[in-house]
């Protein structure tokens, strides 16, 4: 898959993933990559920058397996940008696939 279309869906499968229950990263990083193919290097960065801009709030949780677990829960910010950046990829999708049957019909 194209990198950059990753990269511009990645913040909103992030945020729906997490909206569905509260995750800590590696358990993020294995439920983002049933969908695309992405690395830890990439999701930990961008859930430091979306913890920043509240859109999560983060909490310790003991772990049988080990440490602590960091874990991400969805803020009221960040449940609304995941809507937007639904609806917008929606719209995109859609412009895009009445584009695309256009062309066919060429």
């Amino acid at each position: 898959m194209n990198s950059q279309f990753k990269k511009g869906v990645l913040e909103m499968i992030v945020l729906v993933s997490v909206g569905k229950r509260d995750m800590y990263g590696y358990e993020l990083v294995e439920e983002v990559s049933k969908v695309i193919d992405v690395k830890e290097g990439t999701i930990y960065p961008l859930l430091k920058r979306m913890t920043n801009e509240n859109y999560f709030e983060t909490y310790l949780k003991e772990s049988t397996e080990g440490p602590p677990r960091k874990y991400y829960h969805i803020t009221a910010g960040g449940i609304l940008q995941k809507e937007r950046l639904v609806k917008d990829w929606q719209e995109f999708q859609s412009k895009v696939s009445i584009f695309l049957q256009e062309e066919g019909k060429a």
